[in-house]
């Protein structure tokens, strides 16, 4: 057969010469075939013995039920195929593929030496293996392609997009991310690629109308799995050139209405991002490629059939390998132990989380009343006013990780901890060992009923837990008997050699990011084989994002280390204190 890889229109074509059948005889050929029939009558009256054909015949029956047959007997595929199709040809046969064909087989699989530029105006160094990530999404891009970015955390993931999207500056491109993670993309590209502007698309269903309205300003809209899922009429009239989807394992379920968002949603190139390995999950791994290449796969019934049935049963080792070998051009992942020279010994990201309304309320009423407080007391900046402040201050922080830290017979759940409870079991599942630090022992216990609900194995170490329990929990834990360690920051901030960690998860910001370092290092410390990802969960609208903000404008203070929040609260000026209480 020959091969040739139409590039202006997508698909393949295969002519398949087939002496002994005249060629409009063909389709009915084809349809005998598909039925599984024994023979084939030909016109002329003689008999076709379809099951002496063997090999051939399972080539044939594979693209019949891959592709759609043409009038002249040819078979057109979708251009997805030409990647696996030397898999699936018995080795004997001769199949002469055209240049476009060979020169996207040898791109997809050694994207290091295709030779995509990086964009000029980037304020970072990017690492060797990010830019082989940037241009293996180039190359996808150029030959209409699309992919899963599947690096381990902490592998800058994002700015490997970003890298991507600035390079097609001029064009529209979409991101879609979980909530806690909008302004992180803002963040970034405004780190990475200031040129590139960006705009959020969020606020209440008038704003984000405004939002949407005049965008020709833009080069980049970030938006959230809910709030798409509300928005999608608004997407209808856009078209984007690209669009890349974060943590993709939000849309793993195909029936869903996050799932049916993003798929709905007008885009030239299609990438998803995320860091849990997803070709175990096989109906995860069918809706992520029904996003990023509609039609890669047969319809989802035909799907699990083929793969998921006969793989689950374990009987079919060919079916697996014949999957990977299809979806190994479209997944790149990378893990850090491969990568280990080139990435730093710590990485950092910040999630922002968002109140639930009762949370909301309750913080909104205490805000209030201290602001009172504060308009009737002369003096703020003397000793004892200090003092109220940071009682006042305290109680705020503990309202965003959660009311039940002190309000009796609370229910109204809280931002952070949903946010905690969705990002754990992603990263148990890809690996991880997690160290979780609060200030506030009661935290940590709500924490703890969390986890025993979920079924997820934990060690607590708070002020109460005795010396040699300590030693043996953290011996346990190094060991990776369990894999999440709650502790308090009093009990755990120093002294402790946790190096079985590999993620630090700062539930409330603390005053002083010196302090905060110290924890870090418990898992950041001489022995630590692993690299260790450290993220900060930050409450949107509320004192936490003052102070990370603040802390992010005077991160020289933090050479003064004081062990407490006043040193912080003493270089701040009235007008910075009056700042942290207004709405």
């Amino acid at each position: 057969g020959h091969v040739h890889l139409d590039t202006g229109i997508d698909f393949l074509e295969i002519n398949l010469n087939y002496a002994q059948i005249p060629k409009e005889e063909l389709e009915d050929f084809f349809k005998a075939i598909r039925l599984k029939k024994k023979y084939y009558r030909l016109k002329k009256g003689t008999f076709f013995d379809l099951q002496k054909q063997g090999k051939q015949l399972d080539m044939l029956s594979w693209l019949l039920e891959n592709g759609q047959t043409t009038k002249e007997g040819s078979i057109r595929l979708s251009k997805y195929a030409a990647v696996y199709l030397d898999e699936i040809f018995p080795k004997g046969n001769k199949i002469t593929k055209d240049t476009a064909c060979e020169r996207l087989l040898n791109e997809l699989g050694t994207p290091e030496k295709t030779n995509w530029k990086l964009p000029e105006k980037i304020s970072a160094v990017p690492r060797e293996y990010q830019k082989t990530g940037y241009r293996w999404l180039k190359t996808l891009a150029y030959y209409g392609l699309g992919g899963i970015l599947a690096d381990d955390m902490g592998l800058g993931k994002t700015l490997q997009a970003i890298l991507y999207m600035t390079s097609n500056k001029g064009d529209l491109s979409l991101v879609v991310c979980p909530t806690s993670l909008a302004y992180n993309w803002q963040e970034e590209f405004e780190k990475f690629s200031p040129e590139m502007r960006t705009r959020i698309i969020s606020g209440t269903p008038k704003e984000r109308e405004e939002l949407l309205q005049n965008i020709s300003d833009v080069d980049v809209l970030i938006t959230t799995y809910p709030l798409i899922r509300k928005d999608v009429l608004l997407y209808k009239e856009i078209s984007f050139a690209h669009m890349f989807i974060d943590e993709a394992q939000f849309i793993k379920n195909p029936g869903s209405l996050s799932a049916k968002a993003v798929k709905s949603i007008q885009a030239e190139h299609r990438f998803a991002l995320t860091g849990t390995p997803v070709e175990n999950a096989l109906s995860e791994l069918w809706s992520i490629f029904d996003f990023i290449m509609p039609g890669f796969f047969p319809k989802y019934h035909r799907f699990s059939e083929l793969y998921e049935k006969t793989i689950m049963q374990g009987e079919d080792e060919k079916r697996m390998r014949e999957l990977k070998l299809r979806i190994r051009p479209f997944i790149l992942r990378r893990m850090k132990k491969t990568v280990l020279r080139e990435i730093p010994d710590k990485t950092e990201s910040m999630r922002m989380a968002e109140m639930t309304k009762k949370q909301e309320k309750i913080y909104l009423s205490y805000l209030s009343r201290i602001q009172e407080e504060i308009k009737n007391q002369g003096s703020i900046t003397d000793g004892s006013g200090r003092i109220q402040i940071l009682a006042a201050l305290t109680r705020l922080r503990q309202i965003c990780c959660h009311p039940g830290t002190f309000v009796e017979n609370y229910a109204g759940g809280s931002g952070k901890l949903e946010l905690l409870m969705e990002q754990l079991p992603d990263l148990l599942a890809a690996g991880h060992s997690v160290i979780v630090f609060s200030q506030f022992t009661s935290m940590l216990s709500i924490i703890e009923d969390e986890l025993k609900k979920a079924g997820i194995d934990y060690y607590l170490l708070s002020g109460s837990t005795k010396a040699l329990e300590r030693k043996q929990y953290v011996k346990e834990f190094n060991e990776g008997r369990a894999n999440v360690f709650l502790i308090s920051l009093k009990a755990g901030g120093t002294g402790l050699n946790l190096t079985g960690a590999d993620t630090v998860i700062h539930f409330d910001p603390w005053w002083n990011p010196a302090v905060e370092e110290q924890a870090t290092d418990r898992a950041y410390r001489i022995g630590q084989k692993k690299q260790v990802h450290v993220i900060k969960y930050v409450m949107k609208h509320s004192i936490e994002e003052k102070i990370y903000k603040l802390q992010k404008k005077k991160k020289e203070l933090s050479d003064m280390v004081i062990d407490s929040g006043e040193v912080f609260l003493n270089q701040l000026s009235k007008e910075e204190l009056l700042e942290l209480f207004q709405e």
